[in-house]
């Protein structure tokens, strides 16, 4: 038996985008209309991450997104949203995406993630309403200063399938929401 090979994690934010309703979409309005839309998802998320994350992967209807620093990831996730929302309204098309946010270990595996952390982030973004963002308290606590404009609302510990603690939640917010 040859030994275990070392496992190599890396200390960072993980990022799920959701369309809501895609299947639905898809249904209603033909695979041409519902790629035209993935496009403009994955264009938007390259347009606002610049060099502060990465695009890890393609999900079907989402995205798994990579930030070293949580505080990036906040301030992506929130310009998206409203690049989603300013979009829905320019192309005739309802970009209403979720999106889940969870500071962690994962483990790395050649250029993707794995993990209980992946999972608690893919747990978080399935809790979210479209046009939401929700984050972890691990999330929140790594952000050492205020973020200009953005308040975190207390939503409290959280029981998600398969995860054997409650993860205490907030859900992102311009301080104009609030």
């Amino acid at each position: 038996m040859t030994p275990a090979a070392a496992i190599e994690t890396r200390e960072g934010t993980i990022v799920f985008t959701d369309l809501s309703g895609f299947t639905e979409f898809t249904a209603l309005r033909g695979d041409a209309a519902a790629l035209s839309l993935l496009d403009l998802q994955e264009r938007l998320v390259r347009e606002q991450i610049g060099d502060s994350g990465r695009i890890v992967k393609n999900l079907g209807d989402g995205l798994m997104l990579w930030f070293d620093e949580a505080q990036d990831a906040v301030r992506v996730s929130i310009a998206l949203q409203e690049r989603f929302e300013e979009a829905s309204g320019e192309d005739d098309e309802p970009l209403w995406v979720r999106i889940g946010i969870h500071f962690g270990s994962p483990v790395l595996r050649g250029d993707d993630f794995i993990g209980h952390d992946v999972n608690v982030a893919a747990r978080i973004v399935d809790l979210a309403a479209p046009g939401e963002v929700l984050v972890s308290e691990a999330c929140t606590a790594q952000i050492e200063a205020p973020l200009d404009g953005v308040v975190f609302e207390e939503i409290g510990p959280t029981i998600m399938k398969g995860i054997p603690e409650p993860v205490p939640l907030y859900r992102v917010m311009r301080s104009w929401d609030a």
